[in-house]
């Protein structure tokens, strides 16, 4: 052996001679099971190639490929590893030149097949799939790194290569039998962190896109199980992480209509991902790492934040959409249960995409967490959907001003949905509001609805309000004022509603209030009690007790926080004798179950109800504007509550329809005034006219001279909106409506209309033909 690389080296241009003598004898002692001299001969090969790295190698090369790829073909597991090996030391080798025709696919081909090798002897099998993987960690090493190689990335490729590494990192079956490099789960770990560390940006998208579909393989045979799921995807390298996610939201889009199990584990691989990702340091130029006080460092961004948002939400309303077909289906079939576990597996994968929409919006800075927010509000109509995500976003959401998280295109749809009929959105909207406004994290402790005796051993984290937050209150605090207003009155309410809102009140007053909003919120309690006491709306006698409650321990709590001894002790006054006389008023004993509920509540009873005068007699003094007391908070009536509520159109317009005239009698019938107590009582009541007018001016200039400027213009713009809504009825009733085609003459208002003709004569407008 010696005399030969002697030779080799001297005469490298026999090198090629030699390599093709060896490569016959090889063959030959191959098909002739002489082993023994196959093993002689590529020992033979390995030194000469070891010893010579001249220009004349690369027809040895050629031969000695052909030969390993000669023991590789064999069946037998001694010529298979041997093989092996010396590719192994053949990769090693860093060649001076790029080999321009030299192609790998047939050892892609081969390694990977001896991956998944199903000897019947353990230890053999073993053997075999740690050949095969570092068979294939030699082809990456020899072809990564060479631009004449990049052939390696291809798709064909790559859905050989990854299967084989994966297959084996969860195929382990005694990992305590062989350790470190032999055994097959460790090895294919390691080449797979190699081949995804080695991976430029172009060829991320070939290498991630085998193992999104064993993972749906896997997903299939073992439910929401994911095989491995953390292991690969936490190998791709940081400034990579976005274009794994990506590649996963592809994934999902591609499965859309798979089983819901499979969906929502394809949704917690990508919560993994995003959550390695948040992790990761990012230093490319297509993500950007936000670093502040505010945010956490490392935080990944990838170049389309919104798209990724998107596409979540999309198959967040599908989920809902297949539920609410589900429940459909399941209303008009026989079988109960099979339609209760779809409708059930539906929600995993609701809660999934939610927990992901939730988590990654939580490692995103201020301002594009607002953006984001608004995004949600616009791209998801289904009724609660947008809530659950939200709270999830909002979730941890510190802005230091309030104009940056609560926007005018965020704030007004989201107090939209404060006024839906169902109570669950109304919390949901209460909770998104208590995790942005609250910047110090005051929940905790005003959970529960309570008297509060001793409001600083809550220890109550607060900051100065600054300027902007001023300005906010300024623009936006009539409007918050009014959908707690309308929130209160909702006639289903519960303990939890009446919570929230006490809760939403005490983190206003702690993040948002100066003097000014200080008395706002005053005349805000003030008038939900006049509202329980007079009862206009005939509301519940639970409900009115409720906002009694709720009123007393917030006006409890906002007394000792602006430390006003002489409020103080008014609201401990009244509080002590709702304790002896009326229970049901505070908020210890009406949330309680079976607690007894009076038939009224009397206006005349005012030792147990908190009162104006005293209250502004106690603020008089500087600092606060007490006279603003006097002048009764009145919520107006906007467009947004009648779009909200919409009523039926039979519901709004009545209409009197009589019979034909030639049915009725000869003399003609008078239309009689409605006769009802409020129309006595006025005709009774005619002496104090002049009195109740000169009251009404004078409570009209008081309003205009002592209530804030926001208010004012919330007064005339409601004003306009509601002649407005009065000119366009006219309008409406003006325009001869339609012929009816009940086949009768009707009477309208004192109007014959004509007769009727046929539904299918009659000409409709577009817009009303389906």
């Amino acid at each position: 052996m010696e005399k030969l690389t002697f030779y080799a080296v001297s005469a490298p241009e026999k090198l090629d001679r030699i390599g093709a003598y060896l490569a016959e004898r090889l063959s030959r002692d191959v098909v002739r099971h002489r082993y023994g001299y196959v093993v002689i001969a590529m020992e033979a090969l390995d030194q000469l190639l070891m010893a010579c790295h001249s220009q004349s190698i690369k027809p040895f090369v050629e031969s000695f490929l052909h030969m390993v790829a000669k023991l590789l073909e064999s069946r037998e597991p001694d010529l298979q590893v041997l093989g092996t090996n010396s590719f192994v030391k053949f990769a090693n080798i860093e060649e001076d030149t790029p080999s321009y025709h030299r192609r790998y696919d047939f050892f892609v081909s081969q390694f990977s097949a001896m991956c998944h090798s199903t000897h019947e002897d353990t230890d053999t099998r073993n053997r075999i799939r740690v050949a095969g993987i570092k068979g294939l960690q030699g082809v990456v090493r020899k072809t990564v790194n060479d631009e004449l190689q990049a052939i390696i990335w291809e798709p064909q490729h790559m859905d050989k290569l990854i299967p084989s590494m994966l297959f084996n990192m969860q195929d382990g079956e005694e990992p305590d039998r062989c350790d470190g490099e032999e055994n097959p789960a460790v090895l294919a770990e390691n080449c797979f962190r190699e081949l995804l560390g080695r991976a430029a940006y172009g060829n991320m998208n070939n290498a991630v896109r085998p193992v999104l579909v064993l993972f749906l393989d896997e997903l299939l045979k073992l439910g929401v199980k994911i095989c491995g799921g953390s292991r690969p995807v936490c190998v791709v390298q940081a400034q990579h992480s976005h274009h794994v996610i990506q590649q996963v939201l592809n994934h999902l889009d591609t499965n859309n209509k798979s089983t819901p199990r499979v969906r929502a584990g394809i949704v917690q691989v990508l919560l993994e991902t995003v959550a390695i990702a948040a992790k990761g340091s990012v230093g490319e130029s297509d993500a950007i790492s936000f670093e502040s006080e505010n945010n956490p460092p490392n935080l990944w961004l990838g170049p389309t934040v919104l798209e990724v948002f998107n596409t979540l939400l999309k198959h967040l309303r599908m989920s809902v959409d297949f539920e609410l077909g589900e429940s459909s289906r399941r209303n008009s079939a026989c079988s109960v249960s099979s339609g209760r576990g779809k409708e059930s597996e539906e929600r995993i994968v609701q809660n999934a995409i939610i927990q992901t929409i939730g988590f990654f919006g939580g490692n995103l800075p201020d301002y594009q967490r607002a953006e984001v927010m608004m995004f949600i509000m616009g791209k998801v109509p289904v009724y609660g959907t947008p809530c659950h995500t939200l709270d999830t976003v909002t979730s941890g959401f510190k802005s230091k001003s309030m104009s940056t998280a609560l926007p005018p295109s965020f704030l007004d749809p989201l107090f939209s949905i404060s006024l839906m009929e169902d109570s669950e959105l109304r919390q949901l909207v209460l909770e998104i509001l208590h995790n942005i406004i609250d910047r110090h994290d005051n929940r905790a402790k005003l959970r529960g609805i309570r008297i509060i005796p001793n409001v600083a051993a809550l220890k109550i984290k607060r900051e100065k309000i600054s300027k902007q937050d001023i300005a906010f209150m300024k623009k936006h605090g009539q409007q918050l004022y009014r959908h707690i207003y309308l929130g209160c009155k909702e006639e289903d309410n519960n303990h939890k509603n009446f919570e929230l809102l006490f809760t939403t009140l005490a983190i206003v007053t702690i993040e948002l209030a100066n003097e000014e909003v200080v008395i706002d919120l005053i005349r805000l309690s003030i008038a939900l009690q006049e509202m329980c006491l007079i009862n206009e709306e005939n509301m519940p006698m639970f409900i009115r007790c409720g906002i009694m409650a709720s009123v007393a321990a917030y006006l409890n709590f906002l007394s000792q926080m602006i430390a006003n001894p002489p409020f103080c002790q008014h609201v401990s006054k009244v509080i002590e004798m709702r304790s002896v006389e009326a229970l049901f008023l505070l908020p210890e004993h009406i949330f309680k179950d079976k607690c007894p509920l009076p038939e009224s509540l009397d206006k005349e009873d005012k030792h147990l109800y908190f009162q104006t005068a005293e209250i502004a007699e106690c603020l008089a003094g500087p600092g606060y504007n007490a006279e603003r007391l006097s002048v009764p908070y009145i919520p107006q009536v906007t467009d947004e509550d009648r779009l909200t509520r919409r009523k039926s159109f039979v519901d709004t317009i009545s209409l009197q329809v009589d019979i034909m005239p030639n049915s009725l009698p000869d003399k003609q019938s008078q239309l009689a005034e409605e006769i009802t107590f409020a129309t006595l009582k006025k005709a009774i009541d005619t002496t104090g006219l002049e009195e109740q007018e000169r009251e009404k001016r004078r409570q009209l200039m008081e309003k205009f001279q002592k209530a804030p400027f926001e208010e004012i213009a919330a007064h005339c713009e409601s004003k306009a909106n509601m002649l407005h809504d009065r000119l366009a009825q006219i309008f409406e009733l003006t325009i001869r409506p339609p012929p009816s085609p009940s086949g009768v003459v009707s009477i309208s208002a004192g109007h014959t209309q004509h007769p009727s003709v046929p539904v299918y004569e009659m000409k409709f407008p577009d817009l009303c033909v389906y």
